[in-house]
Formats: C-alpha cells, sequence, structure tokens
C-alpha cells in the first residue's frame, strides 16, 4: 500500500517536472533570449534548461569580460599572499551559486571523448555560423583540458572545477558574438 502511494507521488511529481521542463523549452524559443540561448546551445552540457537559466541569472553579458565571469560566479581560487609567496586555496564561493552549480554541471560533459552526436548536431543549426566555429572550439578545448588534468593525475573533482571556470568563459564568449 505504502509502495502504491510513494510511486503515484513520483509519477505525479515527474508529470509535473516533464510539464515545466516543456513549458521553458516554448518560452526559451520565443523570448528575448532565444539567440542568445541558441548560441549558447553550441557548448555541450548545456541543455535548453541550462541555458534558459544562464541566459536569466546573467542577464546583461557585456558588463563581464572572460575573466571576470569566473569571479562573478565564485569559480576563482582563493589567494593567501604575504610578501613574496603566493599561495592559492580552495575557490571563493562568492556571486551567484545556481550559474555556479549550472557551470560545474555541465563541466562534467566535456570530460567524455568530443563527437557531435545528433542532438548537437540538431542544436548547432539553429545557431549562426560564427556561434558554431566559437562552440566547437570550445567544445574542444574543454576536452583537451580534461585530457591535460587526466595525463597529470589531477583530482577530478578540481579538475572539473577548473573546467567550469573556462566553460563560463566560453559562455562569455557566446554570448557577447554578434551575429
Amino acid at each position: 500500500m505504502t509502495y502504491e502511494s510513494d510511486y503515484d507521488a513520483v509519477l505525479t511529481v515527474k508529470a509535473r517536472r516533464d510539464r515545466l521542463d516543456t513549458a521553458i523549452a516554448v518560452l526559451a524559443a520565443d523570448s528575448e533570449f532565444t539567440p542568445l540561448v541558441r548560441r549558447l546551445g553550441c557548448l555541450r552540457g548545456v541543455s535548453t534548461l541550462t541555458w534558459f537559466a544562464l541566459a536569466v541569472e546573467i542577464g546583461d553579458w557585456h558588463r563581464f569580460t572572460g575573466n571576470t565571469i569566473g569571479s562573478f560566479v565564485g569559480l576563482v581560487p582563493s589567494e593567501y599572499s604575504s610578501g613574496s609567496s603566493r599561495v592559492q586555496g580552495a575557490i571563493t564561493k562568492t556571486g551567484n551559486t545556481h550559474v555556479r552549480r549550472l557551470l560545474v554541471e555541465a563541466a562534467w560533459h566535456h570530460r567524455a571523448r568530443y563527437v557531435v552526436g545528433k542532438t548537437m548536431r540538431d542544436r548547432r543549426e539553429l545557431a549562426p555560423p560564427a556561434a558554431r566555429a566559437r562552440g566547437d572550439a570550445g567544445n574542444r578545448r574543454l576536452n583537451a583540458r580534461w585530457d591535460t588534468f587526466r595525463a597529470r593525475r589531477k583530482c577530478h573533482v578540481v579538475a572539473n572545477v577548473a573546467i567550469a571556470r573556462e566553460l563560463a568563459g566560453w559562455c562569455w564568449s557566446l554570448a557577447v558574438l554578434e551575429e
């Protein structure tokens, strides 16, 4: 009896989630953020929900540079410096927590070998040619960085945060790309 009621609750929540995902996809397809969402779609690990959340949360991407976007979301290392010594610590975790979480989750997708599959091809067709080329360069670079971290036997969680910081820069470059 309990199993059935819990199972019904799970199905109800799943149906609600699916309805919300559909509503977000419709909103993302026809809004002021649509061109930006399509350009960001050229990067791996960034689905419609993630694109739209990044676009809405950050708003005006022109207020940043490729280097400052990482600090806005708290993905830069903290620093303890005195005199000539310089020690970097854990990431600052200041700034927008939601965007940081989205970027860290998206960065995991760059760990696997970069292959342009059907889903990626479909998303890239919606973007302008310059965004496709930039997104492809970003995907290749981020995958190569993962390979470098693996070769150096870097802790995978630390490596992923570094990839997320660089992914923020690639997102910025696509966001400010002129069409």
